[in-house]
């Protein structure tokens, strides 16, 4: 008889699984930002099924008796947003440099959690996670299998460097620490090794490829700028990296860097904080994208006034480089460059990930274009726009809504009262 109770425990849960999936959500939107256009639509229904929307319609549709309704008529309903830089693991703090020998990889994964957690929160379904210890490849499966609540990832695992450049994990050790890192660890110093650098990150499971085109701020090296790659090893990576269907990201500050990278046919640069007008005409050429990440600008500026925030070699980078980043964007914004949404999250705080839309809209752009930044145009850096970016039949079931009309008050963005991701409902305000 045990074999028989096996198949009929078998059949019941997958009649009840079919039967849940198959239950529809209408949802009632007072007003609708649905990215498909320019308009903001009122009183629309939008109905979603087995983790899409199938249909979207004008007026609020009479729901069937068994469906769920979710009423948010004196909302606005926009899709969920997405973040193109955030460092998922970590949150800066004047204890950073130190955990990194005192937090082991159960450590770093457990607390990242809570960040995933406080990001999808805030109304953030989909992010890029441009780099960590690698414990953010298990936190992605971990969501995915709905062990874990957080927003959908693609992780570049770990980033791609070259010796003591911004990527090189062993970077103030002490000597008889630092030992010689290679493509293993992301650090590379040939054309072979940065080859082989990114066959490692797809075989360690990441989704994308990150690398560190010149210096960086908060790494303890004391350049900010200059190129750390030859253009040799730069077209190894990308060729690489397109090889396996990656898409690539290039943190540059300097200009030289930047140049590399876009030439070698890199995806995106984030922060680009010396941006030039000949490299904005470069991106606009190659059709190359731009992750400003003008919080995490702000954020290292202001604490590097702090004392003893930082240890004293970052902080003369941080004061140099931070304050810039909003009038690069500024410039590059107005020169017609693609601009995707991104924060650097991790640097400024897990959670306040909506804050980048102040600034954006700070230095001149329009609400509705820094909305789409978030979602159009972050679906098309991910190559993602078939299931990603705007509410509309077919895509997944991103959702999210807010009290005001962000086009007429962006920072109510900051204060996301309901999120759906992929038709299941995580907040409800």
């Amino acid at each position: 008889m045990k074999p028989i109770f096996t198949l009929l425990f078998l059949v019941l849960n997958l009649w009840i699984s079919t039967t849940s999936n198959a239950q529809a959500t209408y949802l009632y939107c007072g007003h609708l930002i649905d990215c498909t256009d320019n308009e903001v639509k009122n009183q629309m229904t939008i109905i979603v099924e087995d983790h899409k929307i199938k249909e979207v319609k004008s007026g609020y549709a009479v729901a069937p008796e068994d469906a769920i309704l979710i009423d948010l008529k004196d909302k606005t309903v926009l899709p969920g947003l997405m973040d193109m830089h955030v460092h998922i693991e970590g949150q800066l703090s004047p204890k950073s440099y130190e955990e990194r020998f005192r937090m082991n990889d159960a450590d770093l994964a457990l607390r990242a959690t809570v960040f995933a957690k406080r990001t999808l929160m805030a109304g953030f379904t989909t992010v890029r996670d441009l780099g960590g210890s690698g414990v953010n490849v298990s936190l992605r499966n971990a969501i995915n299998r709905g062990y874990v609540v957080g927003p959908r990832i693609f992780t570049a695992e770990k980033a791609i460097g070259s010796t003591g450049s911004h990527a090189d994990p062993t970077n103030g050790w002490r000597k008889d620490l630092k030992g010689d890192p290679g493509p293993k660890e992301g650090v590379v110093n040939s054309p072979d090794e940065a080859r082989k650098a990114v066959r490692q990150r797809y075989k360690n499971g990441a989704d994308v490829i990150k690398i560190a085109a010149t210096g960086g701020v908060l790494s303890v090296d004391k350049d900010g700028q200059g190129p750390q790659f030859t253009e040799e090893e730069m077209k190894a990576i990308v060729e690489t990296a397109k090889d396996y269907g990656f898409i690539t990201a290039a943190h540059a500050h300097g200009p030289e860097g930047m140049k590399r990278a876009i030439e070698a046919g890199i995806t995106s640069i984030e922060h680009g904080t010396l941006m030039t007008p000949e490299i904005m005409e470069l991106m606009k050429k190659h059709g190359t994208f731009y992750v400003p990440t003008i919080s995490a600008g702000k954020f290292v500026a202001e604490k590097a006034k702090q004392k003893g925030y930082f240890p004293p070699i970052i902080r003369p980078k941080a004061l140099a480089i931070g304050p810039k980043i909003q009038a690069t964007f500024a410039a590059a914004y107005k020169s017609g460059v693609k601009i995707a949404f991104g924060t650097d999250t991790g640097v400024s705080p897990h959670g306040d990930n909506a804050r980048e839309f102040i600034f954006m809209t700070e230095a001149g752009m329009s609400p509705l274009e820094a909305i789409k930044s978030a979602t159009v145009t972050a679906a098309e850096l991910l190559r993602k726009t078939d299931i990603l970016g705007t509410i509309k039949a077919g895509k997944l079931a991103d959702i999210i809504a807010v009290q005001d009309n962000p086009l007429d008050k962006i920072e109510t963005l900051l204060n996301v009262k309901f999120v759906m991701k992929e038709g299941t409902v995580f907040k409800n305000e």
